[in-house]
């Protein structure tokens, strides 16, 4: 008896179905796609309707003739691939290369399923269909139209900038938004404002921290230091009465299960993981993992979804575990539902756990630490989606005084308090920043009774600054794209990964920075297709493509109305696109060899200076500031750049010549423009140190003067003679060391440059604080010192015993010495 084929896209997904299926079934993996269009040619023939010509992927020929023999000796064929529209193309080319030229046999269907599960999977084989043809034409207008893009613009870069390079439709609109972030905080104007807080002790603690809130019944806006001292003066020995107290109930509700963006926003904020290796271990989780004697097991559900609905087997799950784990207080009456966004998906469901029942625990010890820590953050998210509210007292006190101005003033408190966790009994969702909540949650008020006279404690005044939009990191940039529409859930992943790799932009602390390369070729893109790369237009292409998906509209008529407006930018382009690598830009910069003006030029490490007498002088130096700093066009005199130098001018020490900034394979360095006579260069640390500082001390076991050195984690005091004498003199605090009462406590620098407190008999004693010691004993739990902590509410002083709760406020102290 012949079996049935099925077709899946990767290994280890053929071998959890197999399982399921059992052995009337073949299952096979076509790993990925098995055509494309060709590397070599735009394979577009926009004459013929935009037909596309694909060719078999190179390497898969071999693969399609063991599929094409197995299909021979089958009965049926199945294809399995994932359920999106990059799953219905690889069926599709599948269905193409194994259908026989004559004859019926072997039948051909598509089977779909969200989740890889014995139930799910057998729901599907009950219920194939044929491919689905609206689905394979919306990912073949999405793949013409980036085709006709990058290969139409990447020649234009080449010319212009530099070869290698390519434009993509949607990752350009994705780094314009880098781009125009990065001016934004570059053109920002910080403004100076000040807040009054007011410090009350009332008849019991804690104290009451108050914020100004109203003068004269208007809201207080301070610009500047004179009006907050004026403010604070008046408020010196005022009299300060509770005006109301009122509290409330106030519910948080749980959130909805993750989709696409949201997993990748919360696993980028909770586990620092990357967009790129969140969507690689969710498909790990997806396609099955071997849990002992159960064998493969797909333990979500299918990770690529803009769909926030949910199975009704899998809500009785979640409810039944609910109530059973946490008590039925815990659960709702009846199950939550979320809304999704416009336009999403619904034949998909939300990213969630395919048993409820499978608790992280349970399966801990077959997953990999990063699996693990993405199933769990799956698994909590969904059991607190369907969870109660959170509930919370929150209390707001008002405050009156009349100031010695005669003005009335209004100061404000408000703190909540956990009344019922709820949903956050499992789970907290993650924060780009800090809001009100967080300090509302922080904020402790005493129990106070309107009328009452409170006492004035203190009064902290304190200046702020007005903070630019903040850089995009890869959960914002996320946010941000899907909150314009730009991109679907299979392709955010892509987009952030070829942003990085093409160098256009780069990562430090986590947030994205472009690079001058990425702002050169986002500003000559959106000066030729302004259109083309805006994000409205973007979005508008891609709704379109839902609608081709949808069979609303021929995906052929999507694509005449993007060419027509395209070849239009782009016989512009061609004509007057500016030309950055033969651009001239003029300075006030001369040669320092023959004395002629140097200008801009652009070269493959990016902007630099060079010589107008090319080629008799070849003298080049690096640019203090980029290509992309720099306004005007290109070769227009009244644009001409003044670059100053960022230090004074720096000397060889081997001839005396001035030595100027160059890049290598290493980086920055400076150079002796004596070059090829004299070839010494320096490191631009090295060039940049700061000169020893003598001083009148010595050095206790040498005798010589001791100096004052910088290090790269500061200024250090050591002795003259070294290395001969390596003396370093300990920076004291004041105190002796609690531990042994002989050493004195000294502040020191890990490796890693944190600030850490130690003894100077180390390492007869290992005394090791990280917080500034205090030499005075708990009066709660007799520990031989406290510590200061400095926190945004204050400085404390505050017990080193972690198991004791003692803190006091220092701010009215004088500093510990």
């Amino acid at each position: 008896m012949a079996k049935s084929l099925v077709i899946v896209e990767s290994p280890a997904k053929a071998k959890t179905i197999g399982k399921y299926l059992g052995k009337n079934f073949t299952v096979k993996a076509s790993l990925g796609h098995v055509k494309d269009l060709p590397k070599n040619d735009i394979a577009v023939d926009v004459e013929n309707n935009f037909r596309p010509s694909y060719v078999v992927i190179e390497g898969k020929k071999k693969l399609i003739d063991e599929l094409r023999k197995a299909a021979k000796d089958s009965d049926a064929v199945y294809l399995a691939a994932d359920p999106d529209r990059e799953g219905e193309a690889i069926c599709y080319h599948l269905q193409e290369e194994l259908q026989p030229k004559r004859g019926d046999r072997p039948a051909i269907y598509r089977v779909t399923f969200n989740e890889i599960t014995a139930n799910a999977v057998r729901k599907a084989f009950e219920h194939p269909r044929a491919v689905d043809t609206n689905l394979v034409d919306a990912q073949q207008a999405r793949r013409v139209l980036d085709r006709l893009v990058g290969y139409k613009i990447s020649p234009l870069l080449w010319d212009k900038v530099r070869r290698g390079l390519s434009a993509g439709r949607v990752q350009t609109v994705a780094l314009r938004l880098i781009v125009d972030r990065e001016r934004e905080i570059r053109a920002f104007v910080k403004q100076e404002y000040w807040s009054i807080d007011i410090h009350l002790n009332a008849k019991k603690p804690p104290v009451l921290k108050t914020a100004l809130a109203k003068r004269n019944g208007e809201n207080v806006e301070i610009a500047g230091q004179a009006a907050t001292e004026a403010i604070a003066a008046a408020l010196e020995g005022a009299q300060y009465v509770v005006k109301s107290v009122a509290t409330r109930e106030k519910r948080r509700n749980p959130v909805p299960p993750f989709i696409t963006s949201t997993l990748q926003q919360e696993s980028a904020r909770k586990l620092r993981f990357s967009v790129k290796r969140t969507m690689m271990l969710a498909q790990r989780l997806y396609e099955g993992v071997e849990l002992g004697s159960e064998g493969a097991v797909g333990l979500i559900t299918y990770m690529r979804t803009d769909s926030t609905r949910v199975g009704n087997d899998a809500l009785a799950e979640a409810r039944e575990l609910i109530a059973s784990r946490f008590g039925p207080q815990y659960l709702p009456e009846s199950p939550n539902f979320y809304r999704s966004k416009k336009g999403a998906q619904d034949a998909h469901e939300a990213i969630r756990p395919t048993s409820a029942m499978r608790s992280p625990e349970e399966v801990s010890g077959h997953l990999s630490e990063d699996e693990l820590k993405l199933y769990r953050l799956i698994w909590m998210r969904f059991i607190a989606s369907q969870m109660t509210p959170a509930v919370f007292d929150q209390t707001t006190v008002e405050v009156t005084a009349e100031g010695k101005d005669g003005a009335a003033y209004l100061m404000r408190a408000t703190g909540s308090v956990p009344k019922f966790d709820g949903f956050q009994a499992v789970y907290l969702e993650g924060k780009d920043q800090k809001d009100e909540e967080d300090e509302e949650e922080k904020n402790k008020l005493p129990a106070v009774s309107e009328g009452e006279v409170l006492k004035l404690k203190t009064i902290h005044p304190e200046q702020h600054f007005t903070e630019p939009p903040p850089r995009f990191t890869e959960a914002t940039l996320v946010k941000e794209l899907e909150s314009d529409g730009i991109g679907r859930p299979s392709t955010y992943a892509s987009i952030l990964s070829t942003i990085q790799e093409r160098e256009y932009v780069k990562k430090e602390g986590g947030k994205f920075f472009p690079t001058e390369l990425g702002v050169v070729v986002t500003d000559l893109l959106v000066e030729s297709f302004a259109d083309i790369f805006d994000a409205t237009y973007t979005a508008r292409m891609e709704d379109e493509l839902d609608e081709i998906e949808e069979g609303k509209m021929d995906w052929r008529t999507a694509m005449a109305e993007f060419y027509e407006r395209f070849q239009k930018d782009l016989t512009e382009a061609e004509r007057s696109m500016r030309d950055i690598k033969r651009m001239e830009m003029p300075t006030d910069q001369v040669c320092d060899k023959c004395g002629k003006p140097m200008v801009i030029k652009w070269g493959k490490h990016g902007s630099f200076l060079a010589c107008t007498g090319y080629p008799e002088c070849t003298s080049t130096r690096q640019l203090n500031v980029g290509l992309h700093e720099l306004g005007g066009e290109i070769g227009d005199e009244e644009n001409k750049v003044e670059i100053s130098e960022q230090d004074a001018a720096e000397y060889c020490p081997n001839c005396g010549r001035e030595m100027v900034l160059k890049k290598g394979r290493f980086g920055t360095f400076l150079a002796c423009t004596g070059y090829p006579d004299c070839k010494t260069t320096k490191q631009l640390g090295q060039a940049q140190k700061k000169a020893d500082v003598p001083l009148e001390e010595k050095c206790p076991q040498c005798d010589h003067n001791l100096v004052v050195k910088s290090g790269r984690f500061g200024e250090f005091t050591a002795c003259s003679n070294y290395p001969t004498c390596k003396y370093v003199k300990q920076q004291t605090i004041g105190i002796k060391c609690p531990q042994c009462n002989e050493g004195d406590v000294s502040q020191r620098r890990s490796k890693r440059g944190k600030t850490f407190y130690g003894c100077t008999r180390y390492p007869d004693c290992d005394f090791v604080a990280w917080a500034r010691p205090i030499p005075e004993k708990c009066p709660d739990c007799g520990a031989v010192y406290l510590v200061e902590k400095q926190l945004k509410s204050g400085n404390f002083a505050a017990c080193a015993n972690k198991e004791c709760k003692y803190k006091r406020e220092l701010a009215l102290e004088a500093a510990p010495a």
